[in-house]
């Protein structure tokens, strides 16, 4: 998870006075990417009688954290649409257990396919490398690429040795541009995603702004620091004895678009000024 992110948490924590080691401990359990872990890992934090759980941006871990505890608080910040699994009634009036943030990465992703697809017009056929078990996502981004109408390829990649196989075989399919997924599992691979395309000439936008400062040709997201600022002060006022039923799910108010012009020129790709207007960061 990128560094500001958690600290965006740590912070809106303290200022709402929680201060880790302190007056508030934070247990970290991370499944790295191996999603067949997140049941273990909640019933875990579960049996320690946690006061709030607060998940990773993704489906699969809300859905293990709402599956090993109905009384728990659980707070996400999640992509998809909460309402659409399950996980609350309404975005006003959550219920249950469960409240958090949505960026609506369904909306993102078709954002991402837009973008690229406008830089790479000729791109009749567009990769997706994606976690195999985040199948929300993979199903949010079929769907934006039936509406744009453009061919997808599916590279499912469950470790960061298969990254490497997943980029030849996108070669060799010639697909024209690469979509690379927003699971947290690609963050920590970042900068060997960001070599690897550049290896390969091939153009590729990324949910976090890290990769395009790893090297890396753009990328386009939610702000996540704004997300997880959301999530400290609700989890703070959960500790002060607020019911998640009655906290508002939050939507994201705004998304980051960086593009890196030194990426795009080792790749002979010239930028259109009208997508350089609508870059909130340009790094030369």
């Amino acid at each position: 998870m990128p560094p500001a992110a958690l600290a965006a948490f740590r912070q809106s924590l303290a200022e709402h006075g929680y201060v880790e080691g302190r007056n508030v401990a934070i247990l970290d359990r991370l499944a790295e990417g191996e999603y067949d872990r997140l049941p273990a890992l909640a019933a875990e934090l579960v049996r320690q009688n946690v006061a709030v759980l607060v998940t990773t941006p993704t489906t699969p871990a809300v859905l293990a954290a709402q599956a090993a505890t109905r009384t728990i608080p659980i707070v996400f910040i999640i992509g998809t649409n909460p309402v659409e699994y399950g996980l609350v009634r309404s975005l006003a009036r959550p219920g249950g257990n469960i409240t958090g943030f949505t960026g609506l990465v369904a909306e993102v992703n078709a954002k991402r396919l837009d973008l690229l697809h406008e830089l790479v017009p000729n791109a009749s056929l567009i990769a997706l490398i994606a976690n195999p078990l985040n199948s929300a996502e993979i199903r949010e981004v079929e769907r934006a690429a039936a509406v744009i109408g453009v061919r997808l390829l599916i590279l499912r990649v469950s470790n960061l040795n298969e990254v490497e196989e997943a980029l030849a075989t996108l070669v060799a399919q010639q697909a024209g541009a690469l979509l690379v997924s927003g699971d947290p599992t690609f963050f920590a691979w970042r900068e060997r995603l960001a070599t690897l395309a550049a290896q390969h000439a091939v153009p590729a936008i990324y949910l976090y702004r890290e990769v395009v400062e790893a090297g890396g040709l753009m990328s386009y997201a939610m702000s996540i620091v704004e997300g997880y600022r959301t999530v400290g002060a609700y989890a703070t006022r959960i500790l002060n004895g607020e019911k998640p039923a009655d906290l508002p799910v939050q939507q994201s108010s705004k998304s980051e678009f960086v593009i890196n012009l030194k990426a795009a020129k080792a790749l002979g790709i010239e930028v259109p000024a009208d997508i350089l207007v609508r870059a909130d960061e340009v790094i030369e």
